[in-house]
């Protein structure tokens, strides 16, 4: 943990009161990643892959067996974590989509333009979110769970620099969309590449399952590594405008420590 200066000590100082005075917002419950792996990912591809013949539960039901998962699961998710947002929402129905157009024998292209559809939805809703008081990089990136709010805002009030730090939101908000539509663009054609078969059968769920595996490597990590860049961007943005080091922006169980 590096030792702040005396500056650093000043603004701590300054800013620790209004800190105390706020009121503590409660901390929203974390999601359970290992749980979310297995629903969305695991389970549904193994489903896809190895239990969709005839022999076990056939395309159409290996089809809505794989896809129950991650709907269940988002279904819970929502409801034990009291925590929704537009963009698990614009998911949710994603996946039913995704039922919707293989029960209705839409090909491959179908897929791939529902595969873009959704990551380019998220990204104009981020755009727009821009023009309204709480855009989605706030959800997303600078929220209760990363960053230590309160401490952040009462170091911008302190130090007068609520403006800059809003263009600073901005423009992370604008690089937050870029990231979804280069999803979208990834998903197509990775969708374009894997499905080719017909819809409700034996070889098309088979496809669809190597789509959710290899979409791990090929759009989620890539994907992981420009949200990471845009929280970078933030954060050494953060450093400056609030004289706070890193380890004061981030939510942390000392920082919680401290304020009791």
């Amino acid at each position: 943990m590096s030792t702040p200066d005396e500056s650093q000590a000043n603004i701590t100082a300054s800013v620790s009161p209004a800190v105390e005075a706020a009121p503590a917002k409660p901390v929203p419950k974390k999601e359970n990643m290992l749980l979310n792996l297995v629903c969305n990912i695991a389970l549904p591809t193994i489903i896809l892959m190895k239990f969709s013949s005839e022999k076990w539960l056939g395309p159409v039901w290996g089809l809505l067996v794989a896809l129950a998962f991650p709907i269940c699961y988002g279904a819970w998710d929502m409801a034990a974590r009291k925590h929704t947002n537009v963009i698990s929402i614009i998911g949710f129905f994603g996946v039913l989509l995704s039922g919707g157009l293989g029960l209705l024998k839409l090909g491959g292209f179908w897929f791939a333009m529902k595969e873009a559809l959704v990551p380019s939805i998220i990204g104009v809703a981020v755009l727009v979110s821009a023009r309204t008081k709480k855009p989605l990089v706030r959800a997303i990136v600078y929220n209760d769970t990363i960053i230590d709010t309160p401490r952040v805002d009462a170091a911008l009030d302190a130090r007068g620099t609520r403006g800059a730090f809003e263009k600073l939101l901005a423009g992370a908000n604008k690089w937050l969309a870029l990231t979804f539509f280069v999803s979208a663009v990834l998903n197509f054609f990775l969708a374009r590449y894997l499905i080719t078969a017909e819809p409700r059968t034996e070889l098309f769920n088979e496809q669809l399952g190597k789509m959710h595996l290899w979409s791990w490597p090929v759009i989620v990590l890539p994907s992981m590594v420009m949200l990471m860049a845009v929280l970078w961007k933030l954060l050494g943005g953060l450093q400056k405008l609030t004289g706070l080091d890193q380890d004061s922006i981030f939510r942390s169980s000392a920082n919680e420590s401290k304020k009791k």
